[in-house]
């Protein structure tokens, strides 16, 4: 099929992007919102301007849209639903893994535009896709964390097998961060044309958030 993947340039989409690929679906344009107040992608704290370097990186072309918290439903759709009508989307591809909120949420937008949801990771063992991204060559590094739940060591880690190993050592902490305890940035990988580099990123604490500021 035609498909969008809706991306937070985070690991778990981005594993998802992968694995449509690998399921013989066409990825046409990857989706992304941010926040109309910081232009940041939402509890990741990314800039919008490095999701776009990202998606370069990829070479997919990327629907990029400001979003409100009190309209994002309505937003997320304007993002998209043109460019479905336009050129015949046939699925939209999201990252989910065990969250029901979200999985209803995501059926629920591609019934009303009459697309196919596409979900490569629900229900998939966390610590198998943590697994399978990492050894599939992909490197990404932890860009946000609820300092009450993981601390500022954590943020800036790569995401390898030391950090698994140590991610499972933590009593009720996914290891995919699927409840939000973190979220990550993918730099390269084997979809990727060129290596994105992160220049002097700082460590920043707000509103009960770690944030690593990437410039």
């Amino acid at each position: 099929m035609k498909v969008i993947v809706s991306t937070s340039g985070g690991k778990d989409s981005t594993l998802a992007l992968y694995k449509a690929l690998q399921m013989g679906h066409k990825v046409v344009y990857l989706a992304n919102t941010i926040s109309d107040d910081f232009r940041r992608v939402r509890f990741h704290g990314v800039k919008a301007e490095v999701i776009q370097k990202q998606a370069k990186a990829l070479g997919i072309s990327l629907l990029q849209k400001q979003t409100s918290a009190n309209d994002y439903r309505k937003d997320y759709l304007e993002n998209i639903k043109g460019i479905i009508e336009k050129e015949g989307i046939e699925g939209l591809v999201l990252g989910d893994i065990f969250l029901e909120d979200c999985f209803d949420w995501a059926q629920k937008i591609c019934d009303e535009l009459d697309i196919q949801l596409v979900e490569p990771l629900w229900k998939k063992d966390p610590e198998k896709l943590f697994k399978e991204f990492i050894e599939s060559g992909f490197e990404a590094v932890v860009v946000s964390t609820q300092a009450n739940i993981l601390d500022k060591s954590w943020v800036g880690r790569k995401l390898d097998e030391s950090f698994l190993e140590d991610i499972k050592k933590l009593k009720g902490v996914d290891i995919c961060g699927e409840n939000g305890e973190y979220h990550s940035l993918v730099l390269n990988g084997p979809i990727f044309k060129h290596k994105l580099n992160l220049k002097n990123p700082k460590k920043i604490l707000r509103s009960g958030y770690w944030f690593l500021e990437i410039s």
